[in-house]
């Protein structure tokens, strides 16, 4: 009995092991997919959207794994919740993925001319998930559940922004339509952020709910 629990404690360890740096590739295509926005680059784009592959890869590897841990060890309490957790986080993660390469294929849309304004408040949104997404990661291995408030109050903030770049784009779109395919795409890629923003919030229910095995909801 202490051989196959053994066994099992390995294997949940690899999942979260395998959960954290899939976090990271997402991570990665995000910082890469704004950095693509800001500097213009073709290239680093096209990285971005070469890098779904990885996130991708460990979110069928994740997924299996915890399904053949549900089959074969039939895990309890706290192992199960972990487990639980874990299948819901791959798909927030998986997401934050595909929004970064959405971004990505309008910073390659954007590059060819120059933008109709200055990128302010879209990159502001950036910094703030980014920095979310390394405090949820932190917190999925430390187990510090005092990130829960501060995740709450960075996700309003995003949502402040994203409404600040909606009043602007329709505003200078009144100003001058010839600039609304601009804008529409500016808006888009603000609208991603604010969804990475949410997805990062469901994230940190679920270690929430690994932790202490209660739901609660942080989205307003």
């Amino acid at each position: 009995m202490e051989i196959i629990r053994g066994h099992f404690t390995r294997q949940l360890r690899e999942v979260q092991e395998d959960l954290v740096n899939m976090t990271q590739a997402a991570k990665k295509m995000l910082q890469m997919s704004i950095e693509s926005l800001q500097e213009r680059d073709v290239a680093k784009a096209k990285e971005v959207i070469a890098l779904d592959d990885i996130v991708d890869s460990y979110n069928y590897k994740i997924e299996d794994k915890c399904l053949r841990m549900i089959a074969l060890q039939q895990p309890v309490a706290k192992d199960l919740r972990v487990i639980a957790a874990v299948m819901k986080i791959i798909t927030d993660v998986e997401r934050i993925g595909d929004y970064s390469i959405d971004i990505a294929k309008f910073s390659i849309r954007l590059a060819d001319k120059p933008l109709f304004k200055p990128l302010i408040d879209v990159p502001k949104m950036a910094d703030i998930v980014v920095k979310m997404l390394e405090e949820t990661s932190a917190t999925f291995i430390q187990k510090d559940l005092n990130v829960v408030q501060k995740v709450v109050e960075d996700d309003d903030k995003v949502d402040t922004l994203y409404r600040a770049v909606h009043e602007e784009v329709v505003n200078f779109i009144e100003k001058d339509p010839s600039v609304t395919r601009q804008a529409i795409w500016i808006l888009m890629i603000a609208r991603y952020l604010e969804r990475i923003g949410d997805h990062i919030t469901n994230i940190t229910e679920r270690i929430y709910y690994m932790e202490t095995g209660e739901m609660i909801e942080l989205h307003q």
